[in-house]
C-alpha cells in the first residue's frame, strides 16, 4: 500500500510535537508529587521536618495556605514576594519557585498541590514512543451530532474519583459496516477530547485508555485520525489523574493505530 506523503508528513510533525510537549517543563515526564490540600498553612520543601517533602528542590522551598474558599497563597522562603491564586479546574494555575514548576489543580472542588522539577533528567530517560503503523483508513470523517440538550454524565477516574462532565455531542461513524458512536467527555469545542479503550488493551495499548482529540471540528462532521490515539499521563507518571472511558466508548473491534503501551 502506498501512503500519501502529505499524510506521513504531517503524522511525523504531530509526533514531534507529541514528544516536546511530554517533555517540556510542564509535561508529563518531571513531576515529583501530588499532595491533596485542607484549609491552613503548610510548610514545602526537601527537609524531612516540612509538612510537604519534596524529592527535590531547597530544604525550604515556603509556606503554602489554603483558605477557606480555595484560594491559595505561596510564601516563597527565598523572600521574594507572596504569590497569590484562584484555583480554575480547566486552567490550573502555574509559577516557579527556585526551579520547580508549583501547580494548583482542582478536581471535584478539592485543591491539589502538583511540583514539577525543571532540572530533571527524566524526560532525558524516556524510552521511544512505539506506534502501530501508520494507516489513512483510520482517519476517519465521522458525523459530529449535538444531543438535544447537554447532559450530565459520571466519569470514574484512575484514582477511583467519580468527577461530573457535561457532554454536548457524539462522533458517529461506521466501521466494516456497522454503526459507532463515542461520546466527547472533555476538551473544548475545537478539540474535543474522547477517552476510549478497545481489545488492543488486552496485549498493545495502555490497559486503562486512550485518549483521541478530534480535529477540523465543523457543525456537522469530525475527524478522528486514530493514528494519533495517545497514552493517557498516567501511563507516564504516578501523580496523573486520568479519566476512564465511559460504557459508550469501549469498542468491540481493535484500534490497530496510534501509540502503543510503554516499556
Amino acid at each position: 500500500m502506498t501512503i500519501d506523503t502529505s499524510f506521513l508528513a504531517s503524522l511525523d510533525a504531530w509526533k514531534a510535537r507529541r514528544l516536546a510537549n511530554l517533555k517540556a517543563a510542564d509535561g508529563w515526564l518531571n513531576i515529583i508529587g501530588r499532595w491533596w490540600l485542607d484549609a491552613g498553612t503548610i510548610t514545602v520543601g526537601s527537609a524531612p521536618d516540612n509538612g510537604i517533602v519534596l524529592s527535590a528542590g531547597p530544604a525550604r522551598l515556603g509556606t503554602l495556605t489554603q483558605a477557606d474558599d480555595g484560594a491559595v497563597t505561596f510564601a516563597p522562603a527565598n523572600g521574594s514576594a507572596p504569590i497569590h491564586v484562584e484555583p480554575n479546574k480547566k486552567h490550573p494555575p502555574k509559577f516557579t519557585v527556585d526551579g520547580l514548576l508549583i501547580e494548583i489543580t482542582t478536581l471535584n472542588g478539592e485543591n491539589a498541590l502538583r511540583i514539577r522539577d525543571i532540572n530533571s533528567t527524566a524526560p532525558d530517560r524516556l524510552a521511544p514512543i512505539e506506534y502501530f503503523p501508520a494507516d489513512p483508513k483510520w482517519r476517519i470523517v465521522a458525523d459530529w451530532v449535538p444531543f438535544e440538550a447537554p447532559k450530565g454524565m459520571t466519569v470514574d477516574t484512575t484514582g477511583d474519583i467519580l468527577t461530573e462532565v457535561e457532554v454536548t455531542h457524539k462522533a458517529v461513524f461506521t466501521h466494516d459496516g456497522q454503526r459507532y458512536e463515542l461520546i466527547a467527555t472533555h476538551g473544548t469545542p475545537d478539540s474535543p477530547q474522547f477517552v476510549l479503550k478497545d481489545p488492543t488493551s488486552r496485549d498493545s495499548t495502555y490497559q486503562a485508555s486512550r485518549f483521541l482529540f478530534g480535529e477540523e471540528v465543523t457543525d456537522k462532521t469530525i475527524v478522528l485520525d486514530f493514528n494519533r490515539a495517545i497514552n493517557p499521563p498516567c501511563a507516564f507518571t504516578e501523580f496523573a489523574v486520568c479519566p476512564l472511558p465511559p460504557p459508550e466508548n469501549v469498542l468491540p473491534f481493535r484500534i490497530e493505530a496510534g501509540e502503543k503501551r510503554l516499556h
